[in-house]
């Protein structure tokens, strides 16, 4: 059975890593943006980091250019910004695609693992999201395709994807969920 653990990507100055190098952790896979809506997540992002890294979670940060050209600038610039702004300490990857013919090869995979997760309606952005992405394809929500910035994956210790996370849903229920793997 194929895992996350099958892949290699690209950290942010091109060397190629193994996922594999990550095996027995749990893990969340976020694609990114640093001008987005979204973007103050990092914060609560490296909060996740912080609580629970020493017991064996990572957070895998593919900074993605995909919507609303809203993760724009080299790499280098993208890890700084993250760095200074929000103090981030997870690792993160050269910037990628997401979707289409050019998504990259562990992105197409965790879209087949897990769909359209549906969005929080209790999120201010819900309505505003639902109504840009239905003018675009009224059958958007039958897709498995990624939706928008800081969707997030999450893997269990066997690479196995376990949940889809829309950028909408609460990190305390990311939290409750990564506290389960851990145990």
């Amino acid at each position: 059975m194929k895992t996350i653990y099958d892949f290699s990507v690209k950290d942010r100055k091109g060397k190629e890593v193994s996922l594999k190098e990550y095996s027995n952790e749990v893990l969340l896979i976020v694609n990114t943006a640093t001008k987005c809506g979204f973007t103050p997540q990092y914060e609560a992002l490296e909060r996740l980091y912080e609580t629970y890294h020493a017991q064996g979670f990572e957070i895998l940060d593919f900074p993605c250019n995909q919507f609303g050209q809203q993760a724009p600038g080299p790499d280098e610039t993208i890890h700084q910004f993250c760095k200074t702004t929000y103090g981030t300490e997870f690792p993160r990857f050269k910037k990628i695609k997401v979707n289409g013919p050019d998504a990259d090869p562990l992105y197409q995979f965790l879209c087949e693992q897990k769909g359209f997760a549906g969005w929080d309606d209790s999120h201010p952005l819900t309505p505003v999201l639902d109504e840009m992405l239905s003018k675009e394809d009224p059958q958007y929500k039958e897709k498995n395709d990624i939706k928008w910035n800081f969707t997030k994956f999450l893997t269990n210790k066997r690479g196995m994807v376990v949940a889809r996370f829309e950028p909408t849903e609460s990190i305390e229920n990311i939290s409750r969920q990564i506290e389960e793997l851990l145990k």
